[in-house]
C-alpha cells in the first residue's frame, strides 16, 4: 500500500486524480491522507468523488473513504475492464477532470471503451471541452494515444447539465516525443461559442479578439468562428489555438454574469500574447497534462513549457511514488523550462518521489 500525503505541492484534487490513474495503470494500491486539506472546502467534493467512483467501477476496486468531505481514501484496484460506461457528477463539477482520470487506463487496455460523463463541460479552473478536443486530444494522438470526443450537451457553471462522450479504441502504445521548439507561428484559429444567450455576444467576443490580433492577422491566417452550443445552461466561450511549425498552444476564457464579452476575449488574447513572449513549445497546462502519458512511453521525452507551475512539480513528485521514472525540470517556478522524462535505470524500484 503506497501512502501519500495529499498536502504535498499544490495540494489540490489533481494529486488524487493522478494517483487514481497511476493506481489503475500499475495495479498498485494507495492510501491518500489530507486530501485538499488547505482548500476552503477541504476533502472530496462531488467531482473528486465522481473520479474515485468511476475509477473504482472500471476496475472493480476496493475503496474506503469515498464520500463527500472525506479527507482520506484507500484505493485497491483490480484489472481495468474496457466497456461502455456512464458517470454523472450530479453538479457542475468538471467532466474533463473525470475523463482525464480514466482516459489513459482505458486507452492502454486491450479493448475498446465508450464513456459518457455528465456535469460541467465549461467551468472555471478546469480544461473546457474544446480545449480537450482541439488541443489535448490532438497531442495525445501524436504520441500514440488516439481517441474521439463529442460534445453532446454543453454545461456551464453553475448549472452544469452538460455531457461529453469519448470513444477510446484501446491498445494504445505511447511513444516518446521531443517538443522543445515550436518553430514558426503559422496560424491562429478560434471559436466564440454561445449557449442560450444572444448570438450578438459571440459576435462581440469575436470582434474584440480579431481587433486585438490585428497585427498577427497582417502576416498570417487568423480567424475566429461564432457558433451556438446545445445546452441547458447559459454561458459563453472564447478559445484560441495557435498552430506552430512543430507544436501548438491553446488558451480560452469563459463568460460570467456581469462580465462583458470584450473582457472574455481580452483574457484569452492576453494569455496567447503572454505565451508568445516566451520560448515555450507547449502551454503550461498541456505540459502538466502530458507528464503522465509520456511516463508510459519508452525512451526519453522532453517538453519546453512556457511556465513551470506548482501543478507540474506536484504531478512530477506524485508520479515517483508509482513509477521508477526520473523527471528533471531545468528552470524555476514561474519561468520557462525544459522538462525531461527519463526511463528507469537499473535498480530503480519506484514508490518514492524522484523529480529533480
Amino acid at each position: 500500500m503506497i501512502e501519500i500525503d495529499g498536502s504535498i505541492g499544490e495540494g489540490g484534487g489533481q494529486l488524487l486524480r493522478s494517483a487514481l490513474s497511476l493506481s489503475l495503470l500499475t495495479g498498485q494500491a494507495f492510501t491518500m491522507r489530507q486530501i485538499r486539506v488547505s482548500r476552503s472546502r477541504p476533502g472530496l467534493r462531488p467531482q473528486h468523488l465522481a473520479a474515485v467512483q468511476a475509477a473504482a467501477q472500471i476496475s472493480g476496486a476496493v475503496v474506503t473513504g469515498d464520500r463527500v468531505g472525506s479527507g482520506q481514501i484507500s484505493f485497491a484496484p483490480g484489472p481495468v475492464v474496457p466497456g461502455d460506461y456512464h458517470f454523472d457528477i450530479g453538479t457542475a463539477g468538471a467532466t474533463s477532470l473525470v475523463l482525464q482520470t480514466l482516459l489513459l487506463p482505458l486507452a492502454v487496455a486491450r479493448g475498446a471503451s465508450r464513456l459518457s460523463i455528465s456535469g460541467g463541460t465549461h467551468v472555471p479552473w478546469s480544461p473546457c471541452f474544446h480545449y480537450l478536443d482541439w488541443h489535448w486530444r490532438r497531442l495525445l494522438s501524436r504520441i500514440g494515444i488516439p481517441f474521439d470526443l463529442t460534445l453532446a450537451m454543453a454545461g456551464f457553471y453553475p448549472e452544469g447539465n452538460g455531457e461529453l462522450r469519448a470513444a477510446i479504441p484501446g491498445g494504445a502504445q505511447p511513444q516518446a516525443v521531443e517538443l522543445t521548439a515550436r518553430g514558426t507561428l503559422r496560424r491562429v484559429r478560434g471559436l466564440s461559442g454561445v449557449a442560450n444567450l444572444p448570438m450578438e455576444i459571440g459576435e462581440r467576443q469575436r470582434r474584440q479578439a480579431l481587433s486585438r490580433m490585428r497585427a498577427l492577422a497582417s502576416t498570417l491566417d487568423v480567424d475566429v468562428a461564432v457558433e451556438p452550443f446545445p445546452a441547458r445552461s447559459r454561458g459563453t466561450l472564447l478559445l484560441l489555438l495557435a498552430e506552430f511549425e512543430y507544436s501548438q498552444a491553446c488558451f480560452f476564457a469563459l463568460g460570467a454574469r456581469g462580465k462583458p464579452a470584450e473582457r472574455v476575449a481580452d483574457e484569452a488574447v492576453d494569455a496567447l500574447f503572454a505565451f508568445l513572449k516566451t520560448d515555450g513549445a507547449v502551454d503550461s497546462w498541456l505540459a502538466d497534462q502530458l507528464l503522465l502519458p509520456l511516463a508510459l512511453a519508452r525512451g526519453t521525452s522532453a517538453l519546453r513549457t512556457a511556465e513551470v507551475t506548482l501543478h507540474l512539480l506536484s504531478n512530477a513528485t506524485l508520479m515517483g511514488y508509482f513509477l521508477p521514472l526520473r523527471i528533471a525540470v531545468d528552470g524555476p517556478l514561474g519561468e520557462p523550462a525544459t522538462v525531461r522524462l527519463q526511463p528507469p535505470v537499473p535498480g530503480d524500484t519506484g514508490c518514492g518521489p524522484r523529480p529533480t
